[in-house]
């Protein structure tokens, strides 16, 4: 089947140097997509809930039933990955979207949601997202990694601006079946063709090296690669799941995946709510959260870059004291509400703490690339999605028993800390430098 696949689209055998911005610029697009293909259940939720008149909980339970899903699926995919790569696992996840929205429009029961829009769309959603293109974007870029799947990945954040409001209208207009149908339409002719025909898991595929160099670069006088490996031994390892999850750095790792995914997720389900006890209206609530987005399309990209000159370590460190300011600043807002510290709340989230999303399969990447790296990074990323479960739940558990959210929000900020010491311990610099830092102690006189 591989044969055929790689036969099925020929491009030519040797592309131009900008190719791997073209890998980019299709998981822009395809992050446009399917991430807020999962965000739109937010928008389908009271329509649905107006017709059949269940129970909140019952009908919410479709985006759990999914997240769930999504978890038992990673591991799935990430073997298919190592086995297919993204132009067989990414227009899989389109399809199952594709087909889970269209027959949406038929469920007429909460079970029949679940199975649709819980696991065929957000279940599924997980092939086409944030975990997917972690496992191979990496493998295109060395120089400008950090830019370039910030780049990627700020994608869901455009999408947010231009096709949710869409999709609403659509709603309001036509009805969410007619939304679903839409919307199902467009996932299917942008994300399965691009990605079937133009994506590729790496660039030897077609004689290339990161960052768009030939594999004779060298030969020919030209600048090659820079060279990033610290440990050469550990870097040219042929690693395993099995051989991977024996180290030290592989559970570091999954720690600091867990307690950044609780204190990025405790912080984004509950702030809407926590805003409003405060005293502010449902629209500056509202207008908060789409700042958060509007933040992290920045976010994502100046926070990649900068790991590319200053390591991974500061970048994550950045990041996550996006988080601890944040969260310092909801305990401050309780005792004195201030615009001006919504605002301040907001852009901390978008600006610093969404970098993680750009740099959080390089660390994993710069610490287990290899052949079976897709497969390691599904069963490393458990740990991020345990944390994004369990955080926004613990966060409402800690509400109900003490009627504050001030001891969630200080547990949050110290999980935020520990996310930074277990990436520093990890040590991802140890075993490969950000292409900066490798290029800086390149030129340091002796």
């Amino acid at each position: 089947m591989k044969p055929f696949l790689k036969n099925l689209f020929v491009l030519p055998d040797r592309l131009p140097f900008y190719y791997g911005w073209v890998v980019i610029a299709v998981a822009f697009v395809t992050m446009a997509i399917a991430v807020n293909v999962r965000t739109a259940f937010s928008l389908l939720f009271p329509p649905i809930l107006d017709e059949f008149g269940w129970q909140r909980g019952v009908t919410a339970a479709a985006f759990s039933v999914g997240f769930v899903s999504s978890v038992a699926l990673a591991p799935m995919f990430g073997v298919l990955m190592d086995r297919w790569g993204p132009r067989v696992v990414i227009p899989i996840g389109a399809m199952s979207a594709t087909l889970g929205l269209i027959a949406a429009t038929y469920a007429a029961s909460p079970i029949g949601l679940y199975m649709t829009l819980g696991v065929m769309v957000i279940g599924a959603s997980i092939a086409m997202s944030y975990h997917v293109h972690s496992m191979f974007l990496p493998n295109w870029f060395v120089r400008r990694r950090g830019l370039a799947i910030g780049i990627a990945f700020s994608g869901a954040g455009v999408g947010a601006i231009v096709i949710l409001p869409w999709l609403q209208s659509l709603i309001a207009a036509d009805g969410w079946r007619h939304a679903c149908i839409a919307f199902a339409v467009i996932l299917f002719i942008t994300v399965v063709p691009l990605n079937l025909v133009f994506q590729r898991q790496d660039p030897s595929e077609f004689g290339l090296q990161p960052d768009g160099h030939r594999t004779n670069d060298k030969a020919e006088g030209m600048l090659g690669p820079v060279d990033v490996i610290v440990d050469r031994v550990w870097a040219e390892r042929r690693w395993t799941l099995k051989s991977a999850s024996r180290t030290s750095k592989f559970w570091w790792i999954a720690s600091a995946y867990f307690t950044a995914l609780y204190a990025w997720y405790s912080v984004q389900v509950h702030q809407t709510r926590y805003l409003m006890d405060t005293g502010f209206n449902a629209n500056v609530a509202a207008t908060a959260l789409g700042l958060v987005g509007v933040f992290g399309i920045f976010g994502q990209i100046t926070i990649g870059a900068l790991s590319d000159r200053i390591g991974r370590e500061w970048g994550w460190t950045i990041a996550l004291m996006g988080y601890v300011a944040c969260y310092g600043a909801l305990i401050v807002l309780e005792a004195r509400p201030s615009l001006a510290l919504v605002y301040f709340i907001a852009a901390a989230q978008g600006l610093m703490g969404h970098g993680i999303g750009s740099l959080y399969g390089i660390v994993a990447n710069e610490v287990f690339a290899g052949p079976r790296f897709a497969t390691i990074f599904s069963v490393l990323a458990l740990g991020g999605n345990i944390g994004a479960a369990a955080g926004p739940w613990m966060t409402g558990d800690v509400f109900d028993r003490t009627g504050s959210y001030a001891l969630a929000f200080w547990l949050s900020g110290i999980l935020s800390v520990v996310s930074i010491l277990c990436i520093w311990i990890a040590a991802p610099r140890k075993i490969r430098l950000a292409a900066g830092v490798a290029e800086r102690r390149a030129i340091r006189p002796n």
